[in-house]
């Protein structure tokens, strides 16, 4: 056999189904773990926590003393 023979004929396979997607659903989950982390480390800053509770103390009686002339 020569290599003057013609031309060789080449066939390419591409797959465009199936198999690519899941990064994006990685993506999402793994963002949303991070904001979630976030805002636990956060939430006393944010005004999340309950620990602290804030107490108003409203007098039964107001005395008003009027000085009139």
């Amino acid at each position: 056999m020569s290599d003057n023979e013609g031309p060789v004929e080449h066939t390419t396979i591409i797959e465009t189904g199936g198999g690519g997607g899941s990064g994006g659903i990685v993506a999402i989950v793994v963002l949303l773990v991070i904001v979630l982390g976030l805002l636990f480390l956060f939430r006393d800053q944010l005004g999340l926590g309950g620990a602290k509770t804030t107490s108003i103390t409203v007098p039964d009686k107001i005395d008003l003393n009027i000085n009139t002339n």
